[in-house]
């Protein structure tokens, strides 16, 4: 196993990046609301959208930008979601791209574009340029916290992380970012997530290792089982360490596992974070005959919104646990389950058993709440994040806009 240390910060961890947050006066609330990163010299460049069919036009702009595999910079707004804008909405991402270009010194398509907010509102470009213009003067190599914050909606905080990863005696760094607490049940990525790395990756390499990544991590996060229009997880390599990562390579595997690392890190704290949550949930689910079908109920059971709102209210309803596995729709044989929750045995063989209830809802009372199936079909297994319903997830959606 490659050596893997946490270090402090996010998109600036990594050599070679800077990064700032403003108040543009696009939110409402007057919270910072424009965040840029930028690298220092160009940088491989890959991203994952939504999967969305509804998807904003950023996430169109930024498709066509990153075919070439490299980028120079991210900008990106909060309070506006720039989605469901038609040809203006498409207009103005292709400006804010503009604007960054003219700003760092690169060339349009070298810029990938974000948006996160409100649906059906077109940007007020105004606002977004002189952001724009105020975050170019701000950067700075330790300006990641504040564009943490700057991406934020219904955050309650901001979610960083960063690692150092030694390869061939060298050290790479990999920091990351992102933002969402609602409308999370991810195709790919999640809201928005950004990723830096010093390291030098080929650009096909570099989305393999990304694609991987989202697949064993924001992929395996729900909030409310909705898909948004605006997701994006997007990376920059900029091989400022002079380290190079070839494909294959020891070196490589490494690089991955240090991805995966800061990619977990930052999908745990979606979970956590989640709209009106008051602790994380990770569902696992073992003995399947296979890992999509492991995940299948893994994701059954932490979207419904019945064993949501019993962890919620700490109640042991394992019935509703099971339920959920049922209408999953992976292979399933009720005399095989095995239920744990909170390490506490309630179900084997497809039979109830023993336990005093008001331990287990002791135990539930917990920041961090784990849920054990067990089909007892195969050699298979998958987790998911996910958190409770409480009564302010309902407040928070539906005072959104008004």
């Amino acid at each position: 196993m490659p050596s893997i240390q946490s270090i402090p910060g996010s998109v600036c961890a990594p050599q070679g990046f800077r990064a700032a947050g403003v108040a543009a006066r696009i939110k409402p609330s007057g919270n910072p609301d424009v965040a840029l990163i930028v690298s220092e010299q160009p940088a491989a460049a890959t991203a994952v959208f939504t999967t969305n069919r509804v998807c904003a036009a950023p996430v169109i702009v930024s498709r066509e930008h990153l075919r070439a595999g490299t980028a120079r910079a991210i900008a990106v707004n909060a309070g506006n979601a720039n989605a469901c804008t038609g040809e203006q909405g498409l207009a103005d991402a292709r400006r804010m791209a503009a604007i960054t270009a003219e700003l760092v010194g690169c060339a349009p398509a070298e810029v990938v574009v974000a948006s996160t907010g409100v649906i059906g509102h077109m940007l007020p470009m105004d606002r977004v340029e002189a952001g724009l213009r105020q975050a170019v003067a701000e950067l700075s190599a330790a300006g990641d916290s504040q564009a943490a914050q700057a991406i934020m909606t219904t955050d309650t905080r901001p979610k960083e992380a960063a690692v150092e990863v030694e390869i061939d005696g060298k050290q790479i760094r990999i920091g990351g970012m992102c933002k969402g607490s609602g409308m999370i049940a991810p195709n790919m990525a999640t809201m928005l997530a950004f990723i830096t790395t010093d390291a030098e990756v080929w650009p096909e390499a570099l989305d393999a290792a990304l694609r991987a990544a989202t697949a064993r991590t924001f992929n395996c996060v729900t909030v409310d089982g909705d898909c948004s229009t605006n997701d994006t997880l997007a990376i920059l390599a900029n091989g400022a360490a002079g380290v190079r990562v070839p494909p294959a390579s020891p070196a490589y595997a490494a690089f991955s596992e240090g991805l995966l690392d800061v990619c977990t890190r930052l999908a745990k704290e979606l979970a956590r974070d989640g709209e009106g949550a008051t602790k994380l949930v990770e569902v696992h689910v073992s003995g399947a005959r296979s890992v999509s079908q492991a995940l299948q109920v893994a994701r059954s059971i932490a979207n419904s919104p019945l064993v949501k709102t019993a962890l919620f209210g700490n109640d042991p309803n394992w019935g509703r646990i099971l339920c959920a596995a049922g209408y999953s729709g992976a292979a399933l044989d009720p005399a095989r389950l095995a239920l744990t929750l909170c390490g506490a045995p309630l179900v084997r063989k497809g039979e109830p058993v023993a336990f005093d209830a008001a331990a287990v809802s002791q135990a539930m009372r917990a920041p961090e709440v784990r849920i054990d199936v067990d089909l007892g079909l195969g050699r298979s297994e998958a987790s998911v994040w996910t958190c409770d319903f409480s009564y302010d997830y309902v407040r928070i959606n539906a005072e959104y806009t008004t």
